[in-house]
């Protein structure tokens, strides 16, 4: 299957492919939703799959999502919500393994991070939650695993936690958004950046100008660099070595996150396959 050119380590994609709107403004008039995965995966350089939180999968699932898109695209898995959603931490180890275990593998070189997303009731506890990192697997099947922390308590914004995530090498969301604490400290060896500040009054979900300066941020990630300007609970450390970066649109105004990921996607070179 012919590969996409894709600026080198960054990656640009929305949350999931399946959304009603997106038929009328995004899709193809009369493309069978069976058809949606291929379409969407040859437009964008990622996706993160929203339905591994609410539902899980047969191993068959993740090899046809395999088979259906272009040869170096990635999707990125949110766990399943019962990993998470729980008063102790300590004690999700059995649904950790359900999750992994359950046909991820199949995914092959697709396979992107996978994203522990946590309520936004849920308090950072520094003896819980690194119990709870102690329980990540670093690999399944002989595969190397990246872990991505989507942490939404204001508690989590801690040198404390900081440490924590770098000590078990957990990749920390940057949420841009104004209902999540938000902060662009590095914890891991790549970048995680979900942005929900899509506007339904702009053409493009994103002024023109917001765009060129995120285009500027993922290009500054990969790079090995960190942004000053983007809120931080430490001074930047020093230049690291070039990282993948992963730029998902999510929420905001939905409707418009394919336009608003393609628009980045051209800023940064990005070539769809025929």
């Amino acid at each position: 299957m012919k590969k996409s050119s894709s600026p080198t380590g960054i990656r640009v994609g929305i949350g999931g492919w399946t959304y009603a709107p997106w038929r009328d403004n995004f899709y193809p008039a009369g493309l069978p939703q069976s058809q949606e995965l291929g379409y969407a995966s040859r437009q964008l350089s990622a996706i993160e799959v929203n339905g591994t939180y609410y539902s899980s999968f047969k191993p068959a699932t993740f090899a046809k999502w395999r088979d259906e898109t272009p040869d170096d695209f990635v999707l990125s898995l949110k766990a399943s919500r019962f990993t998470t959603n729980r008063r102790v931490l300590a004690e999700a180890g059995e649904s950790i393994k359900r999750f992994v275990d359950s046909g991820i593998s199949e995914l092959g070189n697709k396979l992107g991070p996978i994203v522990w997303q946590f309520m936004p009731t849920k308090v950072f506890d520094t003896e819980d939650f690194e119990a709870f990192l102690a329980l990540l697997p670093r690999a399944v099947d002989g595969r190397k695993l990246r872990h991505v922390l989507d942490v939404r308590h204001p508690s989590f914004m801690s040198p404390d936690y900081l440490k924590l995530a770098r000590k078990y090498t957990c990749a920390t969301v940057f949420t841009d958004s104004p209902d999540f604490p938000c902060f662009a400290d590095l914890t891991s060896d790549f970048v995680y950046a979900r942005l929900m500040r899509s506007d339904a009054k702009l053409k493009n979900g994103y002024a023109p100008k917001a765009l060129d300066a995120w285009a500027m941020a993922a290009q500054s990630w990969a790079q090995g660099g960190e942004l000053e300007a983007l809120p931080r609970l430490e001074p930047a450390k020093a230049k690291a070595p070039p990282r993948d970066v992963f730029v998902f649109f999510i929420n905001g105004a939905k409707e418009k996150a394919p336009t608003t990921a393609m628009g980045l996607l051209q800023r940064l070179g990005f070539k769809a396959p025929m």
